[in-house]
């Protein structure tokens, strides 16, 4: 018995030892077939701005990572941090993260040998009148076997499908990172942009509630000099018209408000007029300084998230060329079962019920009617398409702060301009009130001043809305809100932290093998 077993193990190391031998040549030889991905050196962007402003504005002192603590508003910082703990977006955009590195990890399996383990009991009956029923001993018929099996199958990633597989994943991993990022910077923006406009509104409504209770007693004015006889009936419903003008001003606004709170709720996750009352009724308009940093172009792809994503989402699919073109060279594989089987379960324990078998295999497809190429063709087109993307989003990023510069600087311009000009209606004002109580000048000329100041004011609460607004939109598309060094979002993949760091356009290796 003895020397029965020794003989099947030497048949048995006889059969494995070139089986080892072939797969560690295979793997030793192995290359890794499609292009190897480099970052774009792109030409259009610029040494320099082609905005004057944007010398105006920088500042090497200051900072974007966290641009909002210059507002000095202690409530837009608590809600900004608020809304990266609570947004549905930035939520989202987890779940986005922990979706690639799954498909990363899935990738990641295909490196190993894929094993598993089966089995069961089958019971049957031959037919007496089949041949196979006249061989089968009757106290045999029906009968009953126990199976027991481990198998084990193992593709060889000679031409380097799977590493380009795995290539692919690992960038769309860190696409994910930047996607999340950039929804940072858009949501963080779009908080202050909506907490910006509740303040602006509440500064229109109350030049508006100004104006109305001015108009109110100049309609009692008037009323008193028409009771006198000394103005006529068309001077009273002139100002009645006017005062019911202004008032009409103020529904719109209340309107207006309720939208801008109920938006900056949702921002944050939270139901419409819950943060009414924590935001009050103060029209203050945060006025920060407006120099900020503003580097030369090419650090903009550095610190722009939807860049830095488009870079990535180039890597990967430029990676899914090499998958393509793997088709084209054989695969080899090898699979082998370890099987025990018996006619009782205590059979199972038989050394000679002991089976076992193994395969090396090759498969290569010699003739697919141009499937495979046709496969590579559109991979190529893709990455193409993805380039120009890519080139695009660089363009729209340089667009964005060359044009909000140009709408900051020149807003500033504008506001400077219309509170002259509210100063001198003021003025204006109060002389022509004084003129018209002593008969010097007609009612007309009154109610005109009286609505340019009331204009003049509206005018001037939303340009300075704005000067803050264009602030937020660039400081946003400068990609402000996030650091290199900010955490990965409490999220784990095969027992680590894998973050992105570092510039795209250098580190992409290092960035890599951090995810693999």
């Amino acid at each position: 018995m003895n020397a029965m077993m020794n003989r099947k193990t030497g048949r048995r190391r006889a059969l494995l030892y070139p089986v080892a031998a072939c797969c560690l040549l295979l793997m030793g030889t192995g290359c890794t077939v499609g292009p190897d991905y480099e970052t774009p050196d792109l030409e259009v962007v610029p040494d320099a701005w082609q905005n004057a402003a944007a010398a105006d504005l920088a500042d090497s002192s200051s900072t974007l990572e966290q641009w909002w603590t210059a507002f000095g508003d202690t409530l837009l910082d608590s809600l900004i941090v608020m809304a990266r703990e609570t947004s549905p977006d930035a939520a989202a955009a987890v779940g986005r993260i922990r979706e690639a590195r799954a498909y990363h990890q899935i990738a990641g399996g295909l490196y190993y040998p894929q094993i598993g383990l089966e089995g069961g009991y089958n019971w049957s009956e031959v037919g007496e009148n089949t041949a196979l029923g006249a061989i089968v001993a009757e106290e045999n018929n029906p009968g009953g076997n126990w199976e027991f099996g481990l198998g084990a199958s193992w593709e060889l990633d000679v031409f380097g499908r799977i590493r380009r597989e795995r290539e692919a994943t690992g960038a769309l991993v860190q696409a994910s990172i930047e996607d999340y990022r950039d929804v940072l910077v858009s949501l963080q923006a779009e908080v202050a942009s909506a907490y910006v406009s509740i303040r602006t509104l509440l500064l229109r409504l109350e030049y508006a509630r100004n104006n109305v209770e001015s108009q109110r007693g100049t309609l009692d004015i008037v009323l008193a000099r028409e009771d006198a006889g000394l103005v006529p009936l068309q001077d009273v419903t002139r100002a009645r018209s006017n005062l019911a003008n202004t008032e009409a001003s103020i529904p719109q606004f209340e309107s207006e408000l309720e939208v801008a709170r109920n938006t900056l709720a949702i921002l944050l996750g939270l139901t419409p007029g819950s943060l009414d009352e924590r935001l009050g009724l103060t029209p203050r308009i945060p006025d920060p300084s407006t120099v900020i940093a503003v580097d030369i172009p090419a650090e903009l792809l550095r610190r722009r998230p939807d860049v830095r994503r488009s870079e990535r989402e180039l890597a990967a699919q430029t990676a899914q060329i090499g998958v393509a073109t793997a088709d084209l060279y054989p695969s080899f594989s090898l699979s082998g079962v370890l099987s025990v089987q018996g006619v009782n379960f205590s059979d199972l324990g038989d050394a000679g019920n002991l089976g076992w078998s193994l395969f090396p295999g090759v498969q290569w497809n010699l003739f697919s009617g141009g499937r495979i190429r046709g496969r590579i063709k559109v991979e190529e087109a893709q990455t193409e398409q993805r380039l120009a993307a890519y080139e695009k989003t660089v363009l729209r990023a340089l667009a964005e702060v060359e044009n909000t510069m140009v709408a900051l600087r020149q807003e500033e311009l504008r506001r400077g301009l219309l509170l002259t000009a509210v100063e001198a209606s003021q003025q204006s004002v109060e002389l022509v009130h004084t003129q018209y109580i002593s008969g010097l000048i007609d009612f007309q000329s009154y109610l005109d001043t009286q609505r340019t100041l009331f204009d003049q004011q509206d005018q001037y609460a939303v340009s300075q809305g704005r000067v803050v607004g264009n602030l937020i939109e660039l400081n946003r598309a400068l990609g402000g809100g996030w650091s290199l060094d900010d955490p990965d979002p409490d999220i784990r993949a095969e027992g680590q932290t894998m973050a992105a760091k570092g510039d795209p356009a250098t580190e992409n290796t290092a960035q890599q093998e951090e995810v693999d």
